[in-house]
Protein backbone atom coordinates (compact mmCIF):
# COMPACT_ATOMS: atom_id res chain seq x y z
CA UNK A 1 0.00 0.00 0.00
CA UNK A 2 1.53 4.10 -0.74
CA UNK A 3 1.90 5.49 2.18
CA UNK A 4 -0.59 8.64 2.35
CA UNK A 5 1.68 11.06 1.39
CA UNK A 6 3.60 9.18 -1.38
CA UNK A 7 4.76 11.98 -4.35
CA UNK A 8 2.07 12.61 -7.41
CA UNK A 9 3.57 14.75 -9.69
CA UNK A 10 4.98 14.10 -11.98
CA UNK A 11 2.76 11.21 -12.06
CA UNK A 12 3.74 9.18 -14.67
CA UNK A 13 7.34 8.22 -12.91
CA UNK A 14 6.06 8.15 -9.45
CA UNK A 15 3.17 5.60 -10.48
CA UNK A 16 5.83 3.54 -12.43
CA UNK A 17 8.44 3.29 -9.37
CA UNK A 18 5.95 2.32 -6.97
CA UNK A 19 5.01 -0.43 -9.08
CA UNK A 20 8.69 -1.49 -9.43
CA UNK A 21 8.91 -1.49 -5.60
CA UNK A 22 5.90 -4.01 -5.16
CA UNK A 23 8.05 -6.21 -7.15
CA UNK A 24 10.70 -8.38 -5.50
CA UNK A 25 14.14 -7.86 -7.81
CA UNK A 26 17.49 -9.09 -6.43
CA UNK A 27 20.48 -9.13 -7.90
CA UNK A 28 20.19 -12.73 -10.56
CA UNK A 29 16.02 -12.84 -10.16
CA UNK A 30 15.03 -10.23 -12.52
CA UNK A 31 12.74 -12.59 -14.12
CA UNK A 32 9.38 -10.70 -12.16
CA UNK A 33 10.74 -7.51 -12.74
CA UNK A 34 12.02 -7.92 -16.63
CA UNK A 35 8.24 -9.62 -17.27
CA UNK A 36 6.79 -6.70 -15.67
CA UNK A 37 8.25 -4.44 -18.38
CA UNK A 38 7.51 -7.26 -21.12
CA UNK A 39 3.88 -7.04 -21.08
CA UNK A 40 4.16 -3.37 -20.80
CA UNK A 41 5.89 -3.19 -24.40
CA UNK A 42 3.44 -6.10 -25.46
CA UNK A 43 0.09 -4.09 -24.38
CA UNK A 44 1.75 -1.11 -26.71
CA UNK A 45 2.80 -3.80 -29.36
CA UNK A 46 6.47 -2.83 -28.76
CA UNK A 47 9.21 -5.41 -30.16
CA UNK A 48 11.80 -6.24 -27.53
CA UNK A 49 14.48 -8.58 -26.81
CA UNK A 50 16.47 -10.94 -24.63
CA UNK A 51 19.73 -11.83 -24.78
CA UNK A 52 21.52 -14.73 -22.74
CA UNK A 53 22.41 -13.25 -19.85
CA UNK A 54 19.24 -12.00 -19.23
CA UNK A 55 19.14 -8.53 -20.52
CA UNK A 56 16.12 -6.80 -22.08
CA UNK A 57 15.76 -4.15 -25.07
CA UNK A 58 12.71 -2.61 -25.77
CA UNK A 59 12.56 -0.80 -29.01
CA UNK A 60 10.07 2.04 -28.91
CA UNK A 61 9.28 3.63 -32.20
CA UNK A 62 10.26 7.57 -32.78
CA UNK A 63 7.30 10.13 -32.16
CA UNK A 64 5.49 10.97 -35.31
CA UNK A 65 7.60 13.60 -37.45
CA UNK A 66 10.99 12.49 -35.66
CA UNK A 67 12.16 9.07 -37.62
CA UNK A 68 15.22 10.39 -39.23
CA UNK A 69 16.64 11.26 -35.79
CA UNK A 70 19.60 8.89 -35.26
CA UNK A 71 18.34 6.15 -32.47
CA UNK A 72 18.84 6.99 -28.57
CA UNK A 73 19.32 4.25 -25.66
CA UNK A 74 18.69 4.83 -22.28
CA UNK A 75 20.11 2.18 -19.70
CA UNK A 76 18.96 1.35 -16.97
CA UNK A 77 19.42 -2.06 -14.57
CA UNK A 78 17.09 -4.20 -13.25
CA UNK A 79 18.44 -5.54 -9.90
CA UNK A 80 18.72 -3.44 -6.20
CA UNK A 81 20.90 -4.06 -3.32
CA UNK A 82 18.83 -6.03 -0.96
CA UNK A 83 20.29 -5.28 2.65
CA UNK A 84 17.93 -5.08 5.63
CA UNK A 85 18.17 -3.88 9.21
CA UNK A 86 18.82 -7.26 11.86
CA UNK A 87 15.45 -6.47 13.25
CA UNK A 88 13.52 -6.08 9.76
CA UNK A 89 11.23 -9.28 8.72
CA UNK A 90 11.54 -9.46 5.28
CA UNK A 91 12.55 -11.72 2.33
CA UNK A 92 13.63 -9.80 -0.91
CA UNK A 93 13.23 -12.81 -3.08
CA UNK A 94 9.33 -12.64 -2.30
CA UNK A 95 8.04 -9.62 -0.04
CA UNK A 96 7.64 -6.00 -1.36
CA UNK A 97 9.06 -2.85 -0.12
CA UNK A 98 7.36 -0.87 2.57
CA UNK A 99 7.30 2.51 1.58
CA UNK A 100 7.53 5.93 3.87
CA UNK A 101 7.42 9.64 3.57
CA UNK A 102 10.30 10.62 5.87
CA UNK A 103 9.60 14.65 5.27
CA UNK A 104 11.81 15.91 2.46
CA UNK A 105 12.51 11.62 1.48
CA UNK A 106 11.42 8.72 0.46
CA UNK A 107 12.66 5.31 1.87
CA UNK A 108 11.56 1.78 2.62
CA UNK A 109 10.99 0.36 6.17
CA UNK A 110 13.79 -1.11 7.36
CA UNK A 111 15.40 -1.92 3.90
CA UNK A 112 16.97 -0.59 0.99
CA UNK A 113 15.02 1.03 -1.24
CA UNK A 114 15.70 0.54 -4.24
CA UNK A 115 15.70 3.85 -5.75
CA UNK A 116 19.23 3.08 -7.34
CA UNK A 117 18.32 2.03 -10.46
CA UNK A 118 14.53 1.69 -10.09
CA UNK A 119 13.98 5.08 -10.13
CA UNK A 120 15.84 5.26 -13.47
CA UNK A 121 13.82 2.30 -14.72
CA UNK A 122 10.87 4.02 -14.05
CA UNK A 123 12.03 7.54 -16.09
CA UNK A 124 12.13 5.09 -18.61
CA UNK A 125 8.92 3.13 -18.76
CA UNK A 126 7.25 6.54 -18.31
CA UNK A 127 8.79 7.56 -21.38
CA UNK A 128 7.53 4.20 -23.21
CA UNK A 129 4.03 4.63 -21.53
CA UNK A 130 3.42 8.50 -22.04
CA UNK A 131 2.31 9.35 -25.76
CA UNK A 132 3.54 13.24 -24.73
CA UNK A 133 6.92 12.78 -24.55
CA UNK A 134 8.99 13.95 -27.94
CA UNK A 135 11.38 11.32 -28.79
CA UNK A 136 13.94 9.93 -31.46
CA UNK A 137 13.60 6.17 -31.65
CA UNK A 138 14.18 4.47 -28.33
CA UNK A 139 16.26 1.32 -27.77
CA UNK A 140 15.54 1.01 -23.55
CA UNK A 141 18.48 -1.19 -22.52
CA UNK A 142 17.58 -3.22 -19.03
CA UNK A 143 20.95 -4.97 -17.57
CA UNK A 144 20.70 -7.47 -14.95
CA UNK A 145 23.15 -8.27 -11.78
CA UNK A 146 24.61 -5.02 -11.78
CA UNK A 147 25.12 -4.76 -8.05
CA UNK A 148 26.93 -8.20 -8.32
CA UNK A 149 29.05 -7.65 -10.56
CA UNK A 150 27.75 -5.68 -13.25
CA UNK A 151 27.89 -9.47 -14.52
CA UNK A 152 24.92 -8.69 -17.14
CA UNK A 153 26.59 -5.69 -18.74
CA UNK A 154 29.64 -7.83 -19.15
CA UNK A 155 27.40 -10.62 -20.94
CA UNK A 156 25.69 -8.46 -23.37
CA UNK A 157 24.47 -8.94 -26.75
CA UNK A 158 25.99 -6.17 -27.98
CA UNK A 159 24.24 -6.59 -31.26
CA UNK A 160 20.94 -5.74 -29.88
CA UNK A 161 22.02 -2.02 -29.86
CA UNK A 162 22.02 0.16 -32.99
CA UNK A 163 22.07 3.28 -31.09
CA UNK A 164 25.08 6.16 -30.88
CA UNK A 165 24.08 8.05 -27.98
CA UNK A 166 23.34 6.62 -24.75
CA UNK A 167 21.61 8.13 -21.35
CA UNK A 168 22.19 6.20 -18.29
CA UNK A 169 20.27 6.96 -15.34
CA UNK A 170 21.90 5.45 -12.44
CA UNK A 171 23.63 8.24 -10.59
CA UNK A 172 22.59 9.72 -7.65
CA UNK A 173 23.56 13.26 -7.17
CA UNK A 174 20.79 15.93 -8.81
CA UNK A 175 22.68 18.93 -9.82
CA UNK A 176 25.60 16.58 -11.23
CA UNK A 177 26.15 15.66 -14.33
CA UNK A 178 28.20 11.81 -14.72
CA UNK A 179 31.20 11.97 -17.47
CA UNK A 180 33.65 9.02 -16.27
CA UNK A 181 32.80 5.81 -13.35
CA UNK A 182 35.68 3.54 -11.89
CA UNK A 183 36.75 0.34 -13.26
CA UNK A 184 36.78 -2.19 -10.26
CA UNK A 185 38.25 -5.77 -9.46
CA UNK A 186 37.76 -7.93 -6.94
CA UNK A 187 39.24 -11.19 -4.85
CA UNK A 188 37.73 -14.38 -3.13
CA UNK A 189 39.74 -15.80 -0.59
CA UNK A 190 39.38 -18.75 1.08
CA UNK A 191 41.19 -20.99 3.90
CA UNK A 192 40.61 -24.09 5.50
CA UNK A 193 40.57 -24.48 9.01
CA UNK A 194 40.84 -27.17 11.49
CA UNK A 195 38.04 -26.42 13.81
CA UNK A 196 38.60 -28.29 17.75
CA UNK A 197 36.51 -28.92 20.36
CA UNK A 198 36.53 -26.09 23.29
CA UNK A 199 37.76 -26.26 26.36
CA UNK A 200 36.05 -27.61 29.40
CA UNK A 201 33.33 -24.94 31.38
CA UNK A 202 33.70 -22.61 28.49
CA UNK A 203 30.14 -21.11 27.36
CA UNK A 204 28.91 -19.71 23.92
CA UNK A 205 27.99 -16.11 23.80
CA UNK A 206 27.20 -14.12 20.75
CA UNK A 207 29.06 -10.24 20.41
CA UNK A 208 27.23 -8.69 17.22
CA UNK A 209 28.15 -5.05 16.87
CA UNK A 210 25.49 -3.58 15.11
CA UNK A 211 24.30 0.04 13.84
CA UNK A 212 26.74 1.13 11.54
CA UNK A 213 25.47 2.64 8.38
CA UNK A 214 27.40 1.00 5.97
CA UNK A 215 26.45 2.29 2.34
CA UNK A 216 27.68 2.46 -1.02
CA UNK A 217 31.63 0.77 -1.47
CA UNK A 218 32.48 3.44 -3.86
CA UNK A 219 31.09 6.57 -3.88
CA UNK A 220 30.76 6.80 -0.17
CA UNK A 221 34.40 5.46 0.75
CA UNK A 222 35.66 8.59 1.89
CA UNK A 223 33.17 9.48 4.31
CA UNK A 224 35.11 7.46 7.13
CA UNK A 225 32.49 5.18 7.64
CA UNK A 226 33.17 2.14 9.91
CA UNK A 227 33.64 -1.34 8.84
CA UNK A 228 32.29 -3.96 10.65
CA UNK A 229 34.83 -6.12 9.99
CA UNK A 230 37.93 -4.08 11.00
CA UNK A 231 36.00 -2.94 14.10
CA UNK A 232 35.46 -6.17 15.44
CA UNK A 233 38.62 -7.65 15.29
CA UNK A 234 40.02 -4.56 16.21
CA UNK A 235 38.04 -5.71 19.64
CA UNK A 236 39.14 -9.03 19.46
CA UNK A 237 42.94 -8.43 19.39
CA UNK A 238 42.20 -5.71 22.14
CA UNK A 239 41.10 -8.48 24.40
CA UNK A 240 44.05 -11.16 24.44
CA UNK A 241 44.29 -11.14 28.39
CA UNK A 242 40.98 -12.47 28.41
CA UNK A 243 40.56 -16.29 28.57
CA UNK A 244 38.26 -17.23 25.39
CA UNK A 245 38.19 -19.65 21.33
CA UNK A 246 36.53 -18.04 18.55
CA UNK A 247 33.89 -20.50 17.12
CA UNK A 248 32.63 -18.18 14.18
CA UNK A 249 32.61 -14.92 12.62
CA UNK A 250 30.49 -13.41 10.11
CA UNK A 251 30.43 -9.81 8.47
CA UNK A 252 29.43 -7.89 5.73
CA UNK A 253 26.93 -8.65 3.11
CA UNK A 254 28.48 -8.04 -0.41
CA UNK A 255 31.74 -6.74 -2.58
CA UNK A 256 29.94 -3.24 -3.59
CA UNK A 257 28.88 -2.51 0.46
CA UNK A 258 30.61 -1.31 3.17
CA UNK A 259 30.17 -3.84 6.55
CA UNK A 260 27.32 -2.62 8.89
CA UNK A 261 27.09 -5.18 11.31
CA UNK A 262 29.69 -7.97 12.35
CA UNK A 263 29.32 -10.70 14.73
CA UNK A 264 31.21 -13.65 16.59
CA UNK A 265 30.90 -16.83 18.74
CA UNK A 266 33.21 -16.96 21.43
CA UNK A 267 33.68 -19.26 23.51
CA UNK A 268 34.49 -17.71 27.20
CA UNK A 269 34.20 -18.35 31.06
CA UNK A 270 31.52 -16.57 32.95
CA UNK A 271 33.94 -15.54 35.37
CA UNK A 272 34.83 -12.75 32.36
CA UNK A 273 31.59 -11.39 31.81
CA UNK A 274 32.26 -7.89 33.27
CA UNK A 275 35.41 -7.76 31.95
CA UNK A 276 34.05 -8.35 28.66
CA UNK A 277 31.04 -5.75 29.16
CA UNK A 278 33.80 -2.88 29.61
CA UNK A 279 35.75 -4.07 26.87
CA UNK A 280 32.86 -3.66 24.74
CA UNK A 281 31.45 -0.13 26.42
CA UNK A 282 35.53 1.14 26.00
CA UNK A 283 35.99 0.07 22.34
CA UNK A 284 32.24 1.78 21.91
CA UNK A 285 33.10 4.82 23.19
CA UNK A 286 36.51 4.84 21.57
CA UNK A 287 34.80 4.68 18.57
CA UNK A 288 31.96 7.28 18.79
CA UNK A 289 34.79 10.15 19.58
CA UNK A 290 35.66 10.02 15.93
CA UNK A 291 33.26 7.88 13.67
CA UNK A 292 31.23 10.10 11.19
CA UNK A 293 27.15 11.39 12.91
CA UNK A 294 26.17 8.49 10.28
CA UNK A 295 27.55 5.69 12.60
CA UNK A 296 26.72 7.34 15.74
CA UNK A 297 23.78 4.64 16.44
CA UNK A 298 26.29 1.60 16.59
CA UNK A 299 26.04 -0.47 19.52
CA UNK A 300 26.74 -4.29 20.92
CA UNK A 301 24.71 -6.98 21.22
CA UNK A 302 26.03 -9.38 23.79
CA UNK A 303 24.20 -12.43 24.59
CA UNK A 304 24.59 -15.87 25.83
CA UNK A 305 23.38 -18.65 23.09
CA UNK A 306 22.96 -22.18 22.47
CA UNK A 307 25.45 -24.08 20.08
CA UNK A 308 24.29 -27.84 19.66
CA UNK A 309 27.84 -28.93 18.83
CA UNK A 310 30.19 -25.95 19.56
CA UNK A 311 33.93 -26.25 17.80
CA UNK A 312 36.49 -23.59 17.87
CA UNK A 313 39.44 -21.87 16.06
CA UNK A 314 42.88 -23.13 17.29
CA UNK A 315 44.84 -21.22 18.54
CA UNK A 316 47.25 -20.32 15.64
CA UNK A 317 43.98 -20.25 13.67
CA UNK A 318 42.69 -17.83 15.84
CA UNK A 319 45.99 -15.45 15.59
CA UNK A 320 46.34 -16.05 12.10
CA UNK A 321 42.57 -14.70 11.55
CA UNK A 322 42.78 -11.97 13.26
CA UNK A 323 46.25 -10.36 11.54
CA UNK A 324 44.99 -11.01 8.52
CA UNK A 325 42.25 -9.01 9.39
CA UNK A 326 43.81 -6.12 10.67
CA UNK A 327 46.39 -6.36 7.85
CA UNK A 328 44.13 -6.22 5.36
CA UNK A 329 43.68 -2.97 3.46
CA UNK A 330 40.10 -0.72 3.48
CA UNK A 331 39.28 2.88 2.88
CA UNK A 332 40.38 5.24 0.42
CA UNK A 333 43.89 4.99 -0.65
CA UNK A 334 44.25 8.15 -3.17
CA UNK A 335 42.56 10.76 -4.27
CA UNK A 336 41.81 12.88 -7.62
CA UNK A 337 44.37 15.88 -8.04
CA UNK A 338 41.57 17.78 -9.87
CA UNK A 339 38.44 17.13 -7.10
CA UNK A 340 40.85 16.15 -4.20
CA UNK A 341 37.94 17.09 -1.48
CA UNK A 342 35.51 14.16 -2.83
CA UNK A 343 36.48 12.06 -5.87
CA UNK A 344 38.61 9.00 -5.09
CA UNK A 345 41.39 8.03 -7.19
CA UNK A 346 42.11 4.21 -5.79
CA UNK A 347 40.10 2.37 -3.29
CA UNK A 348 39.47 -0.92 -1.07
CA UNK A 349 36.54 -2.87 0.40
CA UNK A 350 37.43 -5.17 3.22
CA UNK A 351 33.66 -6.20 2.19
CA UNK A 352 32.65 -9.65 3.41
CA UNK A 353 34.74 -11.94 6.46
CA UNK A 354 32.79 -15.43 7.09
CA UNK A 355 34.55 -17.99 9.28
CA UNK A 356 31.89 -21.09 10.10
CA UNK A 357 32.21 -24.87 9.35
CA UNK A 358 36.04 -24.66 9.28
CA UNK A 359 36.38 -22.38 6.29
CA UNK A 360 37.03 -18.91 5.94
CA UNK A 361 35.84 -16.93 3.15
CA UNK A 362 36.81 -13.03 2.42
CA UNK A 363 35.91 -10.83 -0.58
CA UNK A 364 37.99 -7.80 -1.01
CA UNK A 365 36.61 -5.83 -4.20
CA UNK A 366 39.36 -2.49 -5.50
CA UNK A 367 38.17 0.55 -7.38
CA UNK A 368 40.01 3.12 -9.96
CA UNK A 369 40.37 5.26 -12.36
CA UNK A 370 43.77 4.17 -14.02
CA UNK A 371 44.37 0.55 -14.07
CA UNK A 372 48.22 1.02 -13.42
CA UNK A 373 47.56 2.30 -10.66
CA UNK A 374 46.35 -0.63 -9.10
CA UNK A 375 49.50 -2.65 -8.93
CA UNK A 376 50.87 -1.53 -5.61
CA UNK A 377 47.43 -2.55 -4.12
CA UNK A 378 46.82 -5.43 -5.95
CA UNK A 379 50.50 -6.79 -4.59
CA UNK A 380 49.78 -5.86 -1.47
CA UNK A 381 46.37 -7.82 -1.03
CA UNK A 382 47.65 -10.80 -3.09
CA UNK A 383 51.04 -10.89 -1.00
CA UNK A 384 49.35 -10.88 2.51
CA UNK A 385 46.74 -13.81 0.94
CA UNK A 386 50.25 -15.96 0.42
CA UNK A 387 51.57 -15.62 3.36
CA UNK A 388 48.37 -16.44 5.45
CA UNK A 389 48.15 -19.29 3.27
CA UNK A 390 44.45 -18.71 1.31
CA UNK A 391 43.81 -19.37 -2.18
CA UNK A 392 42.16 -16.28 -4.09
CA UNK A 393 40.70 -16.36 -7.03
CA UNK A 394 39.65 -12.47 -9.30
CA UNK A 395 35.55 -12.28 -9.64
CA UNK A 396 35.32 -8.82 -10.58
CA UNK A 397 37.23 -6.93 -13.25
CA UNK A 398 35.64 -4.62 -15.35
CA UNK A 399 36.91 -1.11 -17.28
CA UNK A 400 35.79 2.08 -16.00
CA UNK A 401 35.12 5.09 -18.12
CA UNK A 402 37.59 7.87 -19.20
CA UNK A 403 35.62 11.19 -19.48
CA UNK A 404 34.94 12.62 -22.70
CA UNK A 405 35.41 16.73 -22.05
CA UNK A 406 34.45 16.63 -25.63
CA UNK A 407 31.09 14.61 -25.88
CA UNK A 408 28.53 17.02 -27.84
CA UNK A 409 25.73 14.81 -25.68
CA UNK A 410 27.76 16.12 -23.05
CA UNK A 411 26.95 19.82 -23.85
CA UNK A 412 23.68 19.26 -24.43
CA UNK A 413 22.70 17.94 -21.64
CA UNK A 414 24.72 20.41 -19.09
CA UNK A 415 22.92 23.21 -21.08
CA UNK A 416 19.67 22.04 -20.49
CA UNK A 417 20.48 20.76 -16.96
CA UNK A 418 21.11 24.66 -16.24
CA UNK A 419 17.92 26.26 -17.95
CA UNK A 420 15.66 23.69 -15.89
CA UNK A 421 17.61 24.38 -12.44
CA UNK A 422 19.24 28.05 -13.01
CA UNK A 423 22.26 27.28 -11.94
CA UNK A 424 25.38 25.20 -13.39
CA UNK A 425 24.95 21.81 -13.47
CA UNK A 426 29.03 20.14 -12.54
CA UNK A 427 31.09 18.08 -14.73
CA UNK A 428 31.90 14.67 -12.81
CA UNK A 429 33.30 11.57 -12.35
CA UNK A 430 32.08 9.16 -9.90
CA UNK A 431 34.29 6.47 -7.65
CA UNK A 432 31.70 3.93 -8.50
CA UNK A 433 31.67 1.13 -11.23
CA UNK A 434 28.56 2.40 -13.79
CA UNK A 435 28.05 -0.27 -16.66
CA UNK A 436 28.44 2.26 -18.93
CA UNK A 437 32.74 1.83 -19.23
CA UNK A 438 31.54 -1.93 -20.12
CA UNK A 439 28.78 -0.92 -22.58
CA UNK A 440 31.27 1.12 -24.24
CA UNK A 441 33.96 -1.37 -24.41
CA UNK A 442 31.48 -3.27 -26.60
CA UNK A 443 29.84 -0.44 -29.01
CA UNK A 444 32.94 1.86 -29.13
CA UNK A 445 30.99 4.55 -31.04
CA UNK A 446 28.60 5.21 -28.33
CA UNK A 447 28.56 8.72 -26.86
CA UNK A 448 26.92 8.71 -23.21
CA UNK A 449 26.21 10.69 -20.29
CA UNK A 450 24.62 10.18 -16.71
CA UNK A 451 22.64 11.87 -14.16
CA UNK A 452 19.51 11.11 -12.25
CA UNK A 453 18.00 12.65 -8.95
CA UNK A 454 19.48 12.30 -5.24
CA UNK A 455 19.89 9.21 -3.66
CA UNK A 456 21.49 9.25 -0.04
CA UNK A 457 22.39 6.27 2.09
CA UNK A 458 22.35 3.92 -1.21
CA UNK A 459 23.35 -0.21 -0.47
CA UNK A 460 21.78 0.31 3.00
CA UNK A 461 19.05 0.38 4.96
CA UNK A 462 18.78 4.02 5.06
CA UNK A 463 18.94 4.54 1.57
CA UNK A 464 16.23 7.45 0.55
CA UNK A 465 15.23 9.66 -2.55
CA UNK A 466 14.79 12.83 -2.48
CA UNK A 467 11.57 13.67 -3.82
CA UNK A 468 11.89 17.28 -5.03
CA UNK A 469 14.82 16.26 -7.56
CA UNK A 470 12.67 13.68 -9.07
CA UNK A 471 10.88 16.05 -10.87
CA UNK A 472 13.54 18.43 -12.36
CA UNK A 473 15.35 15.13 -13.47
CA UNK A 474 12.26 13.80 -15.65
CA UNK A 475 11.81 17.05 -16.91
CA UNK A 476 15.60 17.26 -17.97
CA UNK A 477 14.91 13.55 -19.70
CA UNK A 478 12.19 15.01 -21.53
CA UNK A 479 14.09 18.17 -22.60
CA UNK A 480 17.18 16.19 -23.68
CA UNK A 481 15.07 13.12 -25.41
CA UNK A 482 12.74 16.33 -27.38
CA UNK A 483 16.59 18.39 -28.32
CA UNK A 484 17.90 14.67 -30.01
CA UNK A 485 14.41 14.10 -31.76
CA UNK A 486 15.02 16.91 -33.79
CA UNK A 487 18.07 16.17 -34.84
Amino acid sequence: MKPSQYPEHPAQIWQHFYQITQIPRPSGQEAAIRDYIIGLADDRQLKSRVDIAGNLVVYVPASPGYESAPTVAIQNHLDMVTVKTGDTVHDFATDPLTLQVDGLWLKASGTTLGADNGIGVAAALAVMTDSSVVHPALELLFTVEEETGLYGASGLDASMLSATRMLNLDTEDWGEIYIGCAGGYGYEATRQLMPKLPKPGLKSWLVHLKGLSGGHSGVQIHEQLGNANKLLVEVLLDSSELTWQLSSFRGGVAHNVIAREASAVLMITEDELEQWQAKLESAKARWLSYLPEADQGLHWVFEAIEVAEPYVLTKADTESFLSLISILPHGAQSYSLKQPADLVDLSCNLAVVNVAEGELKILTSLRFFNEQQTLGLKQTIQRVFNEFHLAHKIILDYPGWNPNFDSQLVARTQVLAEKITGYPAELKAIHAGLECGILMSKKTDMDVVSFGPTIKGAHSPSERLLIETVEPFWNLVVALLGELAAD
